[in-house]
C-alpha cells in the first residue's frame, strides 16, 4: 500500500471519529502550540458530518482562526455555529471581535448590541458573565473611537451587572479624566465605592489625579501584581571586553509620529558608533511619516516584534545580546512590560520618558533623570534607582518641522488682548488647576485662554464650569488638533503657557520653549510635577517655576497684567531658549552614555570603552 492510500484511509477514519474525540484530539493539539493540525482536523470533520452539536466544532475551529488572525475565515466559522444554535452568544461575541478585528467596528457594536439584547433576556439571567463580556467590549471599542459619552454608559451598565471590575473602574476613571468630568471620582453605582475607584486608577491616570509619589506607587504596584508575569531571575552576564561596543536597544511602541518619537530621534542620530552599537526593537505603527523615517534610519538595527507575543520577543532581544535595554513605554497605552519582566539577556534595565514616573516593574533597575526631577526625597516612593545626567535629563529634536508663521487672526485670536495657553491633554486638566486659571481670568480682564479642543464633552464640560466661576466661556477659545509643523506654528502665538499640575507638560513644554515662548509651570513632590520645571532649569527661566498654588495664580496674573514676562519676572529673562542648555544635544547625549557606562562598569567590576 503507497503512503498516498495510506493518508487516505488515516483521513477518512478520522472523519468517522465522535465528536468528543475530534474535540479531545483539536483541544490537545491546540495546547501543544499545533493549531494548523487542530484547523485541518475540524475541518476535516465538518466537512464529513453533520452532527448536531456540529456548533461546537464551528465554534472551536473561529477561535483557532483568530488566532493565526484569519479573521474572514473566523468569521464564517462562528456565522455557521450560530445557524446551527443561535443562542450560542459566546459564538456571538466573538464575531464581534473578528469583525473589529477586520476594521468593520460598527458591524461589531451592532453584533454586540444584539448580543446585549439578548443576555439581558429572563431566560439568560444565569449568563452574567456573557453579558459583561458584550457590555465592556462595546465600553472599549467606543471608547478607541471617541465616543466618549456612549463608551461611559455603557461601562456604568457592566458596574451595575457586576461592580467588582477593577479594569472597567479603571477605564470609567479615566474616561472622566478626558471629558473633564468632574469630581472624577463620581461612583457610577452604588455597589462601588470611591476608594474602589482610587484602588483601580491606572498608573497613568494616577499621575494626573494626584502629587503624591507613595498614591503613585501604589497604581503602579497594583497594576504590575494583578495584571504582570512573575518576573525571572536575572541571567548571568558575561563582562565586556575592554574597547568592546556597548549594544544599547530601545523598546517602544511609539517610534513613530508620537511624543516619545519626536522627542528622540536626534538622540538615536548622535550616539556615538565608536562605543555603541544601537537597536530598535518596537512593534510601532508604520504610518509613513517623515518622522518615522528618520527613526529607522537612525538605527544600526530596527527589530520589529509586533506580530510576536511577549515571551518570543523578550527571546529575540536575547538573541541580539543586549547590554543595555531602554524601556521607552513603562505603564503607558501600549506597553508590553512583560518583556522586560522577562530581562532579556540578562541586560540593565532603563526607563526613560514614556512613564515619567515609577513603573514598579521589579526588574527596571534605572530611570534616567537629574537631580532636580528625582530629588533624594523622592527615593522611598520610586522602584528604580536613579540614573543622573547633570542637567535636564529631556532629549530634544533640534530638526523639528516647524510650518510657516501663523498670525493671531488666522487661529480665531484676538490681537489686542493677553493670550493665555494650554495645550496639554485634557486628561491632565484637574478641576484644582481649571480653578486657578478662572481665578487668573479674572484677576486679568482684558484676557483670553486658548485651549486645545480634545473632545466636545471636556469643551463642554470647561464652558459649564467657567459660567459657575463667572467667567464668560466666550473668553475660552477652543482649536483642533494640527499636523506637527502647523502645531508648531502656532506656539509662537500666545504671551504665555500656563502647565498643568501635577501632570506638568514634558513634550509640549519643550516645543514651547523651542518656539521662544515662555510656559509657567507649578513644581511639587513627584517625578511628573517636576518635569517642566527641569526643563525651565535648563533653559534658565526659574523665575517661571511656582512653588504653590498662591505662587502659581501671583505670577500668572503678574504677569498679564504687565503684558510680557520681561517686564513681571525680570529682565535677566533669556529669550534665546534655543541656545540654553536645554537644547544642547550634543552635550546631553554625551551625558547619557556615560551614564550608561558606569553603570555597566559598577556591575562588571572593569573600565569599559578605553
Amino acid at each position: 500500500m503507497n503512503s498516498s492510500s495510506e493518508l487516505e484511509k488515516t483521513l477518512q477514519v478520522m472523519a468517522a471519529w465522535p465528536l468528543h474525540e475530534v474535540l479531545g484530539k483539536c483541544d490537545a493539539l491546540g495546547k501543544a502550540g499545533q493549531v494548523m493540525p487542530a484547523i485541518g482536523l475540524y475541518q476535516l470533520w465538518l466537512r464529513s458530518n453533520n452532527h448536531p452539536l456540529a456548533y461546537i466544532a464551528w465554534f472551536n475551529l473561529s477561535t483557532l482562526l483568530g488566532q493565526i488572525k484569519q479573521y474572514g475565515q473566523a468569521e464564517d466559522a462562528c456565522r455557521r455555529a450560530l445557524e446551527i444554535n443561535f443562542n450560542l452568544h459566546q459564538a456571538r461575541l466573538n464575531l464581534g471581535h473578528h469583525l473589529e478585528n477586520q476594521g468593520r467596528v460598527a458591524e461589531a457594536w451592532v453584533v454586540w448590541k444584539d448580543a446585549e439584547v439578548r443576555l439581558c433576556a429572563p431566560e439568560n439571567d444565569e449568563q452574567e458573565d456573557l453579558l459583561v463580556h458584550a457590555l465592556n467590549n462595546l465600553a472599549r471599542s467606543l471608547e478607541v473611537a471617541r465616543k466618549y459619552d456612549e463608551a461611559e454608559a455603557y461601562l456604568i451598565k457592566s458596574l451595575k451587572v457586576n461592580s467588582d471590575q477593577s479594569s472597567v473602574l479603571s477605564h470609567y476613571v479615566h474616561l472622566r479624566q478626558k471629558q473633564c468630568k468632574w469630581p472624577v471620582y463620581e461612583v457610577p453605582t452604588a455597589k462601588v465605592t470611591v476608594n474602589q475607584m482610587m484602588m483601580a486608577t491606572s498608573a497613568l491616570a494616577a499621575l494626573a489625579a494626584t502629587d503624591d509619589p507613595a498614591m503613585q506607587l501604589l497604581a503602579a504596584r497594583e497594576f504590575v501584581h494583578s495584571k504582570l508575569e512573575r518576573p525571572v531571575k536575572r541571567k548571568k552576564k558575561n563582562p565586556k571586553n575592554q574597547g568592546e561596543k556597548i549594544r544599547i536597544g530601545y523598546l517602544s511602541g511609539d517610534l513613530c509620529m508620537h511624543a516619545v518619537g519626536l522627542l528622540t530621534v536626534e538622540l538615536f542620530e548622535l550616539h556615538n558608533r565608536e562605543k555603541f552599537e544601537v537597536f530598535g526593537f518596537c512593534w510601532s505603527k508604520e504610518d509613513a511619516s517623515p518622522l518615522r523615517a528618520r527613526i529607522v534610519k537612525a538605527f544600526d538595527h530596527l527589530v520589529k516584534i509586533g506580530h510576536l507575543n511577549d515571551f518570543d520577543s523578550a527571546k529575540v532581544i536575547e538573541s541580539y545580546d543586549i547590554d543595555i535595554l531602554v524601556d521607552l513605554q513603562g505603564l503607558t497605552n501600549g506597553a508590553r512590560p512583560n518583556i522586560l519582566m522577562h530581562r532579556p539577556a540578562g541586560a540593565t534595565q532603563i526607563s526613560y520618558l514614556g512613564l515619567p514616573g515609577t513603573s514598579a516593574l521589579p526588574t527596571v533597575d534605572y530611570i534616567l533623570a537629574d537631580p532636580y526631577v528625582f530629588p533624594p526625597e523622592l527615593g522611598p516612593y520610586m522602584t528604580e534607582k536613579p540614573l543622573y545626567v547633570p542637567n535636564c535629563y529631556q532629549v530634544s529634536d533640534r530638526k523639528r518641522d516647524v510650518g510657516p508663521p501663523l498670525t493671531r487672526a488666522e487661529c480665531g485670536l484676538p490681537d489686542d488682548k493677553f493670550v493665555y495657553a494650554a495645550f496639554n491633554n485634557n486628561y491632565k486638566i484637574t478641576p484644582e488647576v481649571f480653578s486657578c486659571w478662572m481665578k487668573i481670568l479674572l484677576e486679568v480682564p482684558d484676557s483670553v485662554l486658548w485651549l486645545m479642543a480634545d473632545n466636545i464633552w471636556s469643551e463642554d464640560n470647561m464652558r459649564a464650569f467657567a459660567k459657575l466661576y463667572g467667567v464668560d466661556p466666550k473668553r475660552m477659545i477652543f482649536s483642533g488638533r494640527a499636523q506637527p509643523p502647523e502645531y508648531m506654528a502656532r506656539l509662537a502665538l500666545p504671551d504665555l503657557f500656563l502647565d498643568t499640575f501635577p501632570y506638568n507638560a514634558g513634550t509640549t513644554a519643550n516645543d514651547i520653549l523651542w518656539m521662544g515662548t515662555p510656559i509657567l509651570t507649578r513644581s511639587g513632590r513627584s517625578y511628573i510635577s517636576r518635569m517642566c520645571g527641569s526643563l525651565l532649569r535648563a533653559a534658565q527661566l526659574d523665575g517661571l517655576i511656582a512653588s504653590d498654588e498662591k505662587d502659581y495664580i501671583r505670577k500668572a496674573v503678574a504677569i498679564g497684567l504687565k503684558g510680557s514676562v520681561l517686564d513681571a519676572i525680570g529682565p535677566d529673562l533669556d529669550k534665546n531658549f534655543r541656545g540654553s542648555a536645554l537644547f544642547d544635544m550634543d552635550s546631553l547625549v554625551i551625558d547619557i552614555e556615560n551614564a550608561m557606562i558606569s553603570v555597566l562598569e559598577e556591575r562588571c567590576g572593569s573600565h569599559l570603552n578605553g
